[in-house]
C-alpha cells in the first residue's frame, strides 16, 4: 500500500524555545550527525516594529516583480474536482494550495485526498516545530488513519483478507500533491504495520452492519497515531535509519488541522493554533469569516483552564509560564512532542539506548523544568460540525504565519474579492497616520493599480500569500516591502515572519443547496 506525503524545499520555526530537539534535516537515506541553532524568540510585532523602512538594518535587496512571482508560486498546487456528464456533483469545485518558507528547511506541511470509500474530501496543514520531522510523518500517515476509521466493518474485514491472502489492496486514498512532494520510502513498511494493527483492532471493536461516526472517527485517529508515533520511539527498529528516524519523529512535534467535506457536512478537527475559516457571503456580496476552529495556545483561556485543572495546584504558576506550556512550548495540543509527555524515566531508557547520533545531541538530554506530573501535552483534537450553506462559499485552513500577518476578516475578503472579481471599495483608511494630500493620493492610485493587476496571480492561495507578506500599514501590496521580505537572508527571515501554508477550498452554491433541499423533503 502506498504511504505518500508531502514535503517541500524550503525554509523551519520557533514554536519551541531553544531549548528543544532535533532539528529538521533534509530526509537523508543515512542517520547523519545532527546540530541545532538556537533560534530566537520571535517578536510577533517586528513586522511593524521594523517595517519597510529598515533597509540598513535588513540588508535586503530589491528584488525584480518577475523574481518575486518566482518565489511565491515556487509551491502552488490546484486541484479541480471532475465534472461527471458535464456536472460537478460534489460541494467542493477544487481546492489551491501554497506554502512560503521562513525556516530552513520548512517546517510546515500540507495534506489533500479524497477518501476513495466515502467520497469526502480531506484537507490538512501541519505545522512543526523542534524540525520538521513530525509534521512530516503526519502529512504521509494521519489521512491514512482517518480512512481506516472511517470504513465499515465489512470493507475493514475484506482489507484484513486481501493482506492476509497476499492479494493487492484497494486504495482508499486518492493523493492530490505537489510534484515536489515527498514520502518516505524507507518508513514505509513500518507505516503500514502500524496501520494494519489498527485496523486489526477496529474489526474487534465493531459490528457487521455499523456506520462509522465521522467525529469519533477523527478523534480516534488523531489519539491513534501520536500513541502508534510515542510507541514506535519507544521500540525502536532494528534497521539503524529507521532508530534515529522515529525517534526524530516523536521528539519533534507538529500541530494539525484537518478538514473532512462530505456532501454538506464538513468537520475541523484542530489540535494546535493552525486555523480554519469559512468565507461566507452576505445578500449584498459581501464576505464575512465564520471561525471553525479555537487556538490551542495562552490566548484561549479555556485551553488554560484545561492544562491547570489537569495538574496539581502546586503546579499552578509552573504549567504555563510566559504562554509556554512549562515556559517552553506555544502551542498547547500537538502531536509528538514526547519529551512533554513520557516520564523522565522513559526519556532517559529511550535516549541512552537510540543511535549515537542522540548522544552526541546535547538538547535531547534536556528536561523541561518543572517537570512532575506528565504528560503535559495531548494531540486530542477540538472537533468542529458545521452543515454548509449555499452562502458558504470557501473554506480557508491556514498555519499560524498566516494568522499573525492578517486578520481573519481581511483574509476572508481578500480571497473573496479575488473569486468573484468583485472589489468592495472601502472607505480609504490610513490607520491614524498623518499623510498629506500628495500621499494620498498616491495612495488611490495604488489602489487603483492593485484592483487592475489582481489577477496576475492564477492561485488564490499564491494571491492571499502576496498579501500576507506585503501589505503595508494601509492594507495594499508594497512591491518594495514584499522584496525586501522575500529577499532576508535565512537567519534574518525566521525572526520577520513564520513559515506560510494555506490551503483554500471552493464550495459548489448550487450542490450544496439541491443537497439540502433533498434533505428536506
Amino acid at each position: 500500500m502506498p504511504v505518500t506525503s508531502q514535503i517541500l524545499r524550503g525554509l523551519p520555526r520557533a514554536k519551541v524555545l531553544a531549548s528543544s530537539l532535533l532539528p529538521c534535516q533534509r530526509h537523508q537515506s543515512h542517520a547523519g550527525p545532527v546540530t541545532h541553532k538556537p533560534t530566537s524568540r520571535r517578536n510577533p510585532q517586528m513586522w511593524h516594529q521594523h517595517g519597510y523602512q529598515t533597509t540598513s538594518v535588513l540588508r535586503s535587496y530589491i528584488l525584480t516583480p518577475p523574481q518575486v512571482n518566482s518565489i511565491l508560486k515556487a509551491n502552488e498546487f490546484s486541484f479541480k474536482v471532475p465534472e461527471f456528464d458535464g456536472k460537478n456533483v460534489s460541494s467542493v469545485t477544487g481546492f489551491e494550495s501554497n506554502q512560503l518558507p521562513a525556516n530552513a528547511p520548512i517546517e510546515d506541511r500540507r495534506s489533500a485526498a479524497t477518501c476513495l470509500q466515502t467520497r469526502g474530501m480531506l484537507l490538512g496543514v501541519f505545522d512543526g516545530h523542534a524540525g520538521c520531522a513530525c509534521a512530516q510523518a503526519l502529512s504521509e500517515r494521519l489521512f491514512y488513519y482517518i480512512a481506516v476509521s472511517l470504513l465499515p466493518h465489512d470493507t475493514l474485514c475484506e482489507l484484513e483478507a486481501a493482506v492476509e491472502a497476499g492479494r493487492a489492496l484497494s486504495p482508499i486514498l486518492q493523493w492530490h500533491k505537489h510534484p515536489n512532494d515527498y514520502f518516505s520510502r524507507e518508513a514505509q513498511m513500518l507505516y503500514f504495520n502500524s496501520l494494519r494493527t489498527y485496523w486489526q483492532e477496529l474489526i474487534d471493536l465493531t459490528s457487521p452492519g455499523e456506520v462509522p461516526d465521522t467525529q469519533e472517527a477523527l478523534l480516534n485517529a488523531f489519539k491513534r497515531l501520536d500513541n502508534d508515533i510515542s510507541l514506535e520511539a519507544q521500540v525502536g527498529d532494528s534497521n539503524a535509519f529507521l532508530h534515529y528516524w522515529v525517534l526524530r519523529v516523536a521528539f519533534s512535534g507538529a500541530t494539525a488541522c484537518v478538514a473532512h467535506v462530505d456532501g454538506q457536512d464538513l468537520f475541523i478537527a484542530n489540535a494546535g493554533d493552525a486555523r480554519a475559516v469559512l468565507g461566507v457571503q452576505e445578500e449584498d456580496g459581501t464576505f464575512t469569516a465564520h471561525t471553525l476552529s479555537n487556538d490551542h495556545n495562552a490566548q484561549n483561556e479555556e485551553e488554560v483552564a484545561r492544562i491547570r485543572g489537569e495538574h496539581p495546584t502546586s503546579e499552578r504558576k509552573t504549567v504555563i509560564r510566559q504562554d509556554r506550556l512549562l515556559g517552553l512550548l506555544m502551542p498547547f495540543r500537538a502531536f509528538g512532542d514526547v519529551k512533554f509527555k513520557w516520564s523522565i524515566e522513559l526519556q532517559k531508557r529511550v535516549l541512552e539506548s537510540g543511535p549515537d547520533q542522540l548522544h552526541e545531541n546535547e538538547h535531547t538530554k534536556f528536561i523541561p523544568p518543572n517537570y512532575h506530573t506528565p504528560p503535559y501535552l495531548t494531540a486530542e483534537p477540538e472537533i468542529t460540525y458545521h452543515r454548509l450553506r449555499p452562502q458558504d462559499r470557501f473554506l480557508v485552513i491556514g498555519s499560524d504565519g498566516l494568522w499573525e500577518t492578517l486578520h481573519r476578516q481581511e483574509v476572508v475578503r481578500i480571497v473573496g474579492e479575488y473569486l468573484t472579481g468583485v472589489h468592495q471599495r472601502q472607505p480609504l483608511t490610513v490607520g491614524g497616520y498623518r499623510v498629506t494630500l500628495g500621499q494620498m493620493q498616491g495612495l488611490l492610485e495604488e489602489r487603483k493599480a492593485r484592483i487592475s493587476s489582481a489577477f496576475e496571480d492564477q492561485n488564490v492561495a499564491t494571491h492571499l500569500m502576496r498579501h500576507a507578506v506585503g501589505n503595508n500599514e494601509f492594507g495594499t501590496v508594497d512591491h518594495e516591502r514584499l522584496s525586501k521580505m522575500l529577499s532576508l537572508p535565512e537567519e534574518l527571515a525566521r525572526m520577520y515572519r513564520d513559515d506560510i501554508t494555506i490551503i483554500i477550498a471552493q464550495f459548489n452554491p448550487h450542490v450544496i443547496g439541491a443537497q439540502r433541499q433533498e434533505g428536506q423533503s
